[in-house]
């Protein structure tokens, strides 16, 4: 391991952006690994990350899954390789430049300097930072998060972000075994087991730009699993404890 510091990025038909998105993580003046969980994209996405990899030696990772999986599933795939490899700071982010890569420093940063465990992305913590979405998507976006708090009272604006960077004792504590969602509800659930375990949740603003390549993997089937999968996950927390060995 040549970092402490590790991005994990979950891929699938990337082909359009991941020259890119690795070139950006690669030339950060903070030195990082990069991951890569790609689900046997079609596009020859994989193909490309191995072809890099001879650019990239020790510090571009590649994980290959059998099929699309969800991205829940990428995620958890992705901690638990960074938990024996030993890395301190994992952040997770997108491939299509909807988030910035120059603000993974700060996200880094936050933990690293001890101002937090869980350091997130967040579009809406100090107003609503978003380019290129259609109103309707905005809206659903934001009052998600407004109902999210409203049912856990997690006090997360942004809940659904999947720009999140995560201390290694994070990851250790949350059981990533027992994560239960696989869409966007996962982002809902990791919060809100860091939350309810006591550790320190910091939102940081950042300007999210809607992907200019590719396709979007958002489905009426990932919104209903965030919607209906709050209430549970609120019920369930009921039933159980969160002490920290």
């Amino acid at each position: 391991m040549g970092s402490e510091r590790l991005v994990i990025v979950p891929t699938y038909n990337e082909i359009e952006n991941i020259d890119r998105i690795v070139k950006a993580v690669m030339d950060l003046s903070m030195e990082t690994d990069l991951l890569i969980v790609d689900d046997n994209s079609p596009d020859g996405t994989g193909r490309r990350i191995r072809e890099l990899q001879t650019t990239y030696k020790k510090r571009l990772h590649l994980l290959e899954r059998e099929g699309k999986l969800g991205l829940g599933t990428a995620y958890i795939k992705g901690f638990i390789w960074a938990l024996e490899q030993g890395y301190l700071y994992v952040c997770e982010m997108d491939a299509d430049f909807s988030h910035d890569p120059n603000d993974l420093p700060a996200l880094f940063e936050a933990c690293s300097n001890n101002l937090a465990d869980v350091a997130i992305g967040s579009r809406y913590i100090s107003g609503v930072n978003v380019v290129n979405w259609p109103m309707s998507r905005v809206l659903i976006s934001y009052f998600a998060s407004v109902y999210v708090r409203l049912i856990t009272h997690m006090k997360v604006r942004d809940a659904t972000a999947g720009f999140v960077c995560y201390r290694k004792e994070v990851l250790e504590t949350i059981e990533l075994d027992k994560i239960r969602f696989k869409g966007y509800a996962f982002q809902i659930e990791m919060k809100f087991k860091a939350w309810k375990y006591g550790f320190r949740v910091l939102e940081l603003p950042i300007i999210f730009t809607d992907r200019k390549a590719g396709t979007s993997k958002m489905s009426g089937k990932i919104v209903n699993e965030a919607v209906f999968g709050v209430i549970r996950l609120k019920v369930s927390s009921w039933f159980r404890s969160y002490r920290r060995d």
